[in-house]
């Protein structure tokens, strides 16, 4: 196993998660990896040739052994690891194209414009991917569960077996070569994948609950500016202070009021200057 390799896509994995997405990163490749490698792979590598059946039938031993193990342990959980470590590079190569882009809108706008804020902050298209990767992973988890519980009835190893199928002469007790310790580490490799489940079940919430709380803010902060947008113009329509454009003066019909000082304006004036012109210059005669 190439280490660097490993350390780097695990890296490249846990940079663009949360909080639980790094417990999870933590179980998978520490508890589940680990103990698949350095241990589960040693147990359960020896399982055909300590398979004993208490008969000397050809093909017999063979026929039993694939009958009860119909799917391996040990290859079933290495693809479930692989299956389930998948999902979680589609946020880095989703990350990936936002660089891409960015790079290509720099070169066309010059380096100072921005096409993204953050490639790897979680909002828009990014979040639906990594929310998908977190469904796609819990399904998977799921489905290898139920088909480790339906082959295995219940992940029960039992000591002895008991066979008849053809080309066994009879029924042939099988036994089955270090059956404590497969089965420690079987529950252990399932206890595993269920922490899994619920953490992926608990990131899944918190990304949810987040993103509500997010747009109820935004939508808090815009329902309070328009409420003090409102106060503000209904303070400054009491207090008389209300700004109005030539324009709206312009639009607005006249009132009474303009109309009747308009109609009675001109005749007022007129009378006063009929009334100017017929008294006597008393100035001239004194």
């Amino acid at each position: 196993m190439d280490w660097k390799t490993f350390q780097a896509l695990l890296s490249g994995v846990n940079k663009y998660s949360t909080a639980f997405g790094r417990v999870w990163l933590s179980v998978v490749f520490v508890f589940r990896v680990m103990v698949y490698v350095v241990a589960a792979e040693r147990v359960w590598g020896d399982e055909q040739k300590d398979f004993d059946c208490n008969t000397k039938q050809p093909g017999c031993a063979n026929v039993c052994y694939d009958f009860f193990f119909p799917i391996s342990h040990i290859r079933l959980w290495a693809l479930q690891l692989i299956f389930v470590t998948c999902p979680s590079f589609m946020v880095v190569m989703h990350v990936a194209y936002r660089d891409d882009r960015e790079r290509k809108y720099k070169a066309k706008h010059g380096d100072t414009a921005k096409l993204y804020n953050n490639t790897g902050k979680k909002h828009g298209g990014l979040w639906w991917t990594y929310l998908i990767s977190l469904f796609v992973k819990t399904g998977i988890e799921v489905s290898f569960l139920y088909i480790l519980h339906r082959v295995y009835d219940s992940f029960y190893l039992p000591r002895l077996v008991k066979c008849e199928v053809s080309p066994c002469p009879n029924q042939v007790d099988c036994y089955i070569g270090h059956p404590t310790e497969k089965k420690v580490f079987t529950y252990f490799m399932v206890g595993a994948s269920a922490l899994c489940i619920v953490l992926n079940i608990c990131e899944i919430i918190y990304l949810i609950s987040k993103r509500i709380a997010r747009c109820a803010n935004k939508i808090k902060r815009r329902n309070r500016n328009l409420t003090v947008d409102q106060e503000d113009y209904s303070d400054r329509f009491k207090n008389g202070t209300l700004p109005v454009s030539n324009r709206d003066l312009k639009e607005q019909p006249p009132s009474f009021k303009t109309a009747c000082k308009a109609a009675y304006r001109p005749s007022g004036l007129k009378l006063e200057e009929k009334m100017r012109a017929s008294a006597p210059n008393l100035s001239s005669t004194s």
